[in-house]
């Protein structure tokens, strides 16, 4: 009996032996991404520098340099020295853009697309086109200029928009509406 007890034991000790780490069976150097992410550089500094060739042969605009890195001058600027307000967190804006290409030719001509309201930061837009309209006074229209991934990116917007197209972004900004929280608490 004591046999059969120490045999008991020195089996479920055995199979009580904590489980090994499984390695995979090969090893990627990550060389994949390394050079994905070399050609995504490439790309967006061709980008840039066709837009900047196409603003130098045009003189007669001032094109000013968003820290969110892409361009835009003012088609009609706010001169009302009390209309200072710009889009905040959760505010309502309501604008109209067109989209032509970074050339000129029109993609969504004026009125093509609806007149918008968006929550800023809230809701889906694209990224150049939301960080535009933090810069936006009420009653302006900026044209900007945003490579390709500060607009609809590797994807495209699936419609007229085909992957990795820079565009520029013609947009009114009609009214900027508080945040309906902000409204109570003032």
């Amino acid at each position: 009996m004591r046999f059969t007890a120490v045999i008991f034991l020195l089996i479920l000790a055995a199979s009580c032996k904590s489980p090994e780490a499984r390695y995979p069976v090969s090893q990627n150097s990550g060389s994949y991404i390394d050079e994905s992410v070399e050609r995504n550089k490439e790309m967006i500094a061709q980008e840039e520098d066709y837009i900047k060739k196409v603003m130098g042969e045009n003189v007669d605009t001032e094109y000013l340099s968003s820290a969110d890195g892409f361009w835009y001058y003012y088609n009609e600027k706010s001169t009302d020295s009390t209309n200072t307000r710009t889009p905040d967190f959760g505010d309502v804006v309501v604008f109209d853009y067109s989209i032509s290409s970074i050339e000129g030719k029109s993609i969504y001509a004026k009125g093509e697309k609806p007149t918008q309201e968006y929550t800023m930061d809230k809701e889906k837009l694209f990224t150049g086109l939301r960080q535009g309209l933090k810069l936006m006074k009420e009653g302006e229209t900026v044209t900007f200029l945003f490579p390709s991934h500060k607009a609809f990116g590797y994807y495209g917007d699936k419609e007229k928009i085909g992957s990795n197209t820079p565009i520029t972004a013609r947009v009114t900004l009609h009214e900027i509406k508080e945040e309906p929280n902000q409204e109570i608490n003032n």
